[in-house]
Formats: structure tokens, C-alpha cells, sequence
């Protein structure tokens, strides 16, 4: 973003015994940037701080204009507090930056059914007018969030709350607002939903810190993180900032929200959980990011105030709910003491099954989709603390290919077919663009040629070996297959 600069941290330097380390394709030594709101991988938005984009939007001068004046004043004075911001929440530039980009992400309709064919057909000036006219007024309330379950990796199912349209654009007004104020005070550890920072920089930090002589590892994990979050000291750490009291009203409306499930007949539920509960932030709506960076900020905080810093000479990494602590040799054991003590302050959970300690080179660990540990050079068979792709990342992408060169999709066009292999390999190659990523580049070239051949065969009724039909040279000359290997050496496949 325009308001903000930060200075990435240095990538890790080619050092003795590192050979064989290798980025992948789409690194850039100055900046990699994160995906806004959709986990990880989106190139498109690595350029975001050089050209003051946020994904493909162009950012109004006025808005730019407006978040450099909060974001300077919260750097230079860290106690003041912002007491007159919801006036520009309505501001007619605000909502229409806010509505573009709810538009760029094209979610799906919330309680109401309303999408954005529906608001253009209506009008988008008038339709926004109004809602500027309801929150001047103070009559906007916001409507049920849809729930929707999502699968997760280890094959449950993650909740997902929808907003309607009206509420997505009212808050990522909001965090335009928002977001430079408290992007000023998040600290260097966290690397989640902020501007200039991203999972593969997370990753880059971590190896930077077990290559410094922090082998032993704490890996944490919490237990339902978003849902837990207590409403009301997370909103005295908005509060330590924002002093206007609509703008707390707001956010507290959100967080209160109902939610609306619809079950398996098809019948719809609304419950007031969050309410009742008091804890919980909607997972999947615009303000859930910041808020989650907020309340991690005071398990970080917590940390350097009681001195573990120093004293267990730890550094702490986190990715949104995704947490661990590199300590000194021998201080693993009292770190992952306190971080129980400090999480239960917190009124977290902290996952006993899931968390554990790791001593490096001995053990491994995954985080953020990469495996740290010990691996060798494939030159000089010389080891060394590194991180690659992880098994699972690994299985996961292969599952992907399999379901989508399945003999049920011989229906398709050829060309249809590995435009969609491609966009999904390039995907892939954009998050895993660190660490040792050869190897894994080359075992999904191999399994997706494979993939591609049997699939070509069963379409066109072959029975013979589809190597002789369809050898390499067909496959990504012709056809125009990604190949992950050579991903950076041709010019025309990277800008493909």
C-alpha cells in the first residue's frame, strides 16, 4: 500500500554448505507480496507498494492522500487516539474504492441474494448514495452472515461466514480507514493480511532464525482461534486507538452479528451464537483480518514485556493463527510453559494434540505449507538447516491434477484442459517460490506429463504408450504445458 513502507527482511544469503538452495521462479529480492483475503498465492498483487495497487484496482490520490496522514500520525505518536474518523467512512470516494474491490474479489451473495448484476441493474451511484445517506443517519444495521463449510486439508470442514454486499462494502470502508492506523502498531513478528508482507517472507524468517542458532522449535497450535476471541478485550484493543464511539458501535455490530445455516433439507437457521457467547469473529468477512492481527498483537506484546525475548533468546513468527517459537538450545520446554500461561490469559486454547516441540536437525516441522529441517546438497551431499515444500503441499497439488485428468473429464478440449493445469501449476509455483523447491517442481512435471498423457489417450481412444504419441516436446511446445523445472529460464512462460 501507499501508506505504508516496510522494509522486507533481507532473503537468506548464499552461504557454505548451501548449495542446491535454490528460489523458486517468481522471487523477487525486493518484495514479495501477499494475497489480500485469499490465503496466499495471487502474483498479481507483488506489486502492490511500487505502482499504489491493491490487486488490479488503481487506489484514488484522495484515499492514498488519506491513509499516509493516518498511518504518519500513528507511527510518529504511538499513545494518540483517532476520535473523528466515521465521517470518512461515508466519504463518496471511500465506498466506491471499497465497492471496486469487493467487486475484484466476486463473492458470493449473502442472506439477501444480492449480488453485484443486481446492484448495477439498480444502480451502483444510487445504491451506494443510500448507503452513505443510512450510515450519515445511523439507521445501517447489518444483516445475518450466511455460513457456509468449506473442506479443510485434513478433511474437515472449516466455517465460512458470507456478508451480504451491502456489509462487505461498509467494511472494507471501514478498513480503509482503519487498516494504516493499525498497520502502524502490529509488530515485525506478525506477517498476516498486511501490506509489503507475505507466508513466503514468514518462511524466509524462520530459516534466517534456526540458521542463527535457534534449533529448538515450539509448534504451536490454537484451537478454533477466530472463534474464541473474546469481544470484549478485543475491542479495548481497537479502543486504545479509535475513541469515536460510532466507529466502536460498528465493529461491535459485526462482531454480533447472526448467523444463518442452512441444513441438509434445506431449511435455514439463524442463531445468535456470537452474541450470546460473546467471543468469535466472523472468519471469512473484511474485518477479519485486522481484528485477528489485533488480538495476536497481545500475545506478542506480552512476550517482550515479561522479557522471554531475552531471556529464552526466542523469536516469535506468526501467520494468523499460525504460531512458533524459535528459542536457544534447552529453552524450548520453558517457552512453550509460558506461551500456555499467556494464551490462557488470552482466553485461548492452545491444541495439546497439535503442538509440540522440535529439535533441529534432529526432527522436522511444518509451517505455512514448508518443512524446516535437515537437508542435503544434491552437489556436495553437505547437510544444512533448510525448508522445501512440505509432503502434504506436495500430495495435496497431486490430488488436484489427478481429480482434474480424471478419464470422467476426457470430455473437455485439450487446450481447455492444461489451461487449467497451468493456471493451477502457476498457482502453486507462486506460493512455493522459496526454499528448495527443485525437487518438488520436478516430481509434479513428471506425475502431471504422466497424468496428461493417460488422459490424452483415453480421449483419443489409444492403446499404445502415449510417450510415442505425445513425447515431451508435444506436451510443452504444442500444447504449451507449464513446466515447473524450467519456470524463470523462458521469458514467454513466465508472463504467460
Amino acid at each position: 500500500m501507499a501508506w505504508c513502507r516496510i522494509t522486507n527482511r533481507t532473503p537468506v544469503r548464499d552461504r557454505p554448505g548451501a548449495l542446491g538452495w535454490r528460489r523458486g521462479p517468481y522471487y523477487r529480492r525486493s518484495r514479495v507480496m501477499p494475497v489480500e483475503g485469499r490465503g496466499l498465492g495471487s502474483r498479481q498483487t507483488q506489486d502492490v507498494g511500487k505502482d499504489r495497487r491493491l490487486g488490479n484496482l488503481s487506489t484514488p490520490k484522495r484515499v492514498q492522500k488519506l491513509q499516509r496522514a493516518l498511518y504518519a500520525k500513528a507511527k510518529s505518536a504511538p499513545d494518540f487516539r483517532f476520535y473523528a474518523l466515521y465521517d470518512k467512512i461515508y466519504r463518496e470516494d471511500i465506498l466506491a474504492q471499497a465497492y471496486a474491490q469487493c467487486r475484484s474479489n466476486k463473492g458470493a451473495p449473502g442472506v439477501d441474494g444480492q449480488d453485484f448484476a443486481d446492484v448495477e441493474a439498480y444502480g451502483r451511484e444510487r445504491w451506494l448514495g443510500e448507503l452513505a445517506l443510512a450510515l450519515r443517519e445511523e439507521t445501517y444495521r447489518p444483516e445475518p452472515i450466511r455460513r457456509v463449510f468449506i473442506p479443510k486439508a485434513n478433511g474437515k470442514l472449516r466455517p465460512l461466514g458470507i456478508s451480504t454486499l451491502r456489509d462487505r462494502v461498509c467494511m472494507t470502508a471501514a478498513m480503509l480507514v482503519l487498516d494504516p492506523i493499525f498497520e502502524a502498531d502490529l509488530p515485525s513478528e506478525q506477517y498476516a493480511y498486511r501490506p509489503g508482507r507475505s507466508a513466503q517472507q514468514a518462511a524466509v524468517d524462520v530459516e534466517e532464525t534456526l540458521f542463527r542458532s535457534h534449533p529448538d522449535v515450539v509448534d504451536a497450535d490454537l484451537s478454533d482461534y477466530f472463534g474464541s476471541i473474546p469481544h470484549a478485550e478485543l475491542l479495548k484493543s481497537v479502543a486504545r486507538r479509535i475513541v469515536d464511539r460510532r466507529v466502536l458501535h460498528l465493529i461491535k455490530q459485526w462482531l454480533e452479528c447472526p448467523v444463518e445455516e442452512t441444513d441438509g433439507r434445506g431449511r435455514k437457521r439463524r442463531t445468535t451464537a456470537a452474541k450470546d457467547s460473546r467471543c468469535g469473529i466472523p472468519q471469512g468477512s473484511p474485518v477479519s483480518p485486522l481484528l485477528a492481527n489485533l488480538y495476536m498483537r497481545r500475545f506478542v506484546l506480552a512476550w517482550k514485556q515479561l522479557g522471554l525475548e531475552r531471556s529464552l533468546g526466542s523469536r516469535i513468527v506468526t501467520y494468523a493463527d499460525d504460531l512458533v517459537i524459535l528459542c536457544r538450545r534447552g529453552k524450548a520446554e520453558e517457552a512453550q510453559r509460558w506461551m500456555r500461561e499467556i494464551m490462557g490469559k488470552l482466553k485461548l486454547t492452545v491444541n495439546e494434540e497439535k503442538t509440540r516441540i522440535c529439535k533441529l536437525p534432529e526432527e522436522e516441522f511444518d509451517f505455512l505449507g514448508y518443512t524446516f529441517g535437515r537437508m542435503y546438497s544434491a552437489r556436495t551431499g553437505q547437510a544444512r538447516i533448510g525448508y522445501r515444500p512440505s509432503k502434504k503441499s506436495v500430495q495435496r497439488m497431486v490430488r488436484k491434477i489427478h481429480a482434474l485428468t480424471a478419464e470422467a473429464m476426457v470430455w473437455q478440449e485439450t487446450t481447455a484442459l492444461v489451461g487449467k493445469l497451468n493456471r493451477m501449476l502457476r498457482g502453486w509455483a507462486n506460493y512455493f517460490q522459496v526454499g528448495s523447491v527443485s525437487r518438488a517442481y520436478r516430481a509434479l512435471d513428471r506425475y502431471t506429463t504422466m497424468r496428461l498423457r493417460r488422459w490424452l489417450r483415453n480421449k483419443y481412444k489409444i492403446r499404445c504408450s502415449g510417450y510415442r504419441y505425445y513425447p515431451d516436446s508435444y506436451l510443452y511446445e504444442t500444447l504449451r504445458l507449464v513446466r515447473l523445472s524450467r519456470l524463470g529460464c523462458d521469458v514467454a512462460w513466465v508472463k504467460a
